[in-house]
């Protein structure tokens, strides 16, 4: 596992250790790690806090994303494909998409790139907090 998805990792591990949902994110530009975040939609009591949404507000203005890699430890959802789509990012490295398959066919339906690294260390973290919080899952996903 290459350092990016394992500071995306440290990011997920940070998050469910604040209470939150285990999902981190990084931002690579030029093979360089320029912003980690992670879901924070309980800690800061905010909906559209994904993993993916804080690393990239917290990359601030970078100008062009065609330069960029987002990592994800789990397949994006719409919202956050959305954004990815948006802003050009040409390339989505995920840690796994079996306890979520997300928007990967939306993804690639606009030009990204989408590599699912299906790692176990991934599905077994997901699986672990998905039993234990099924209705904090539910909520993060529009389920309930």
């Amino acid at each position: 596992m290459d350092e990016f998805m394992q500071a995306a990792l440290a990011e997920a591990r940070a998050g469910m250790a604040e209470g939150g949902i285990p999902i981190g994110s990084v931002l690579v530009k030029d093979g360089k790690l320029i912003a980690a975040g992670r879901n924070k939609r309980v800690q800061e009591n905010n909906p559209i806090l994904h993993g993916e949404m804080d690393c990239l507000f917290n990359a601030g203005r970078v100008g062009s994303y065609k330069d960029t890699v987002i990592y994800s430890t789990l397949m994006p959802c719409f919202m956050c494909a959305g954004t990815i789509v948006q802003f050009k990012i040409p390339k989505v490295i995920v840690g796994e998409s079996r306890t979520f398959s997300g928007a990967r066919t939306f993804m690639e339906q606009h030009g990204v790139e989408v590599v699912d690294l299906d790692l176990q260390e991934c599905v077994t973290m997901m699986e672990q907090f998905i039993s234990s919080r099924p209705e904090l899952w539910n909520e993060d996903i529009g389920e309930l």
